[in-house]
């Protein structure tokens, strides 16, 4: 049987379902990551098609040019401002999910760490994690 991967936002505005599996589950410790969660890091699922993610609600979306280089683009809530999903123009295909987002949070399986050369000392991580000074290569 096939999981599904099912959240939204803490108001209920947006949704998502998706019975694909990700690709890559993370947490990410950049600038960028930190403060947008507003602590030591964001975390992640990694979907491979963005087609394959039915979303329902209007989110609202920022640019912003990540630690590679590379422009990412956050989609939030705009009536409680959880965010939810990110999308990469250089990459058109995947969509990384809030892990925090998932209606049963018990669903993210971390894989490993990304930008730990950012990580804050009192931002413990589970040490059994591979751990990425930066992004790994593909």
């Amino acid at each position: 049987m096939t999981k599904a991967y099912i959240g939204g936002c803490a108001c209920g505005a947006i949704r998502y379902e998706t019975s694909s599996q990700p690709i890559f589950e993370n947490h990410c410790q950049c600038r960028d990551c930190q403060k947008r969660s507003g602590t030591g890091h964001g975390s992640y699922l990694t979907f491979p098609r963005r087609a394959d993610v039915t979303i329902t609600g209007e989110a609202n979306t920022w640019r912003v040019t990540s630690d590679s280089g590379n422009e990412k683009i956050h989609a939030f809530c705009p009536t409680c401002g959880t965010p939810v999903y990110l999308t990469f123009p250089a990459m058109p295909d995947p969509i990384a999910i809030s892990a925090g987002s998932l209606d049963n949070p018990a669903a993210f399986n971390p894989q490993a760490v990304t930008y730990g050369i950012r990580g804050h000392a009192w931002d413990t991580i589970d040490a059994s994690l591979h751990r990425f000074e930066k992004m790994p290569p593909r």
